[in-house]
């Protein structure tokens, strides 16, 4: 499950960087879903850390 949400997270972060450059309009909730994103892949990095 864990590695599921990795992927997820690589491939909201890859949409939300594609429409930043690319300057396509998404809207606000593409910013929501980089943020969980991003709280995922820190989560992962912290507890393989540990």
């Amino acid at each position: 499950m864990g590695n599921l949400l990795y992927i997820i997270a690589v491939i909201l972060v890859i949409i939300w960087a594609i429409s930043f450059f690319g300057g396509y309009a998404t809207g606000n909730i593409i910013h929501i879903l980089l943020v969980i994103a991003i709280i995922v892949v820190l989560l992962r990095v912290i507890r393989g850390a540990a």
